[in-house]
């Protein structure tokens, strides 16, 4: 089972498997188990954001266990959480914020 964290500048949180497209993203969605899920939306320029990634997910059912929408876009933000939402599998979590620092640390702790 893997971490997946989507963005295309911020570095990746150690235990994560970084993604720096949307593409990317959905291909270890569609691969691989992924158990948490940290999406950003504004993916640069003319590329597919994070709210296409939510509609695919839920088009495709991909659903990890856990996502958390780490968006600075606000606006964006909640657009990711509406498009995903009332689509959730039961059991799966989301969250409109970043991955909590003690949650990254544990997880770093455990590839460590």
């Amino acid at each position: 089972m893997i971490h997946v964290f989507m963005d295309d500048a911020r570095p990746r949180p150690q235990g994560f498997t970084l993604a720096r497209t949307a593409e990317e993203c959905l291909l270890l969605l569609e691969l691989e188990e992924v158990d948490l899920l940290s999406l950003d939306h504004d993916m640069g320029f003319d590329q597919p954001s994070g709210l296409e990634v939510a509609k695919e997910i839920v088009r495709r059912s991909l659903f990890p266990r856990e996502i958390y929408l780490h968006s600075s876009n606000m606006v964006a933000r909640s657009q990711m959480f509406q498009a995903l939402y009332p689509f959730r599998p039961e059991g799966t979590r989301i969250h409109t914020g970043p991955v909590p620092e003690e949650l990254l640390r544990r997880i770093a702790g455990e590839c460590g």
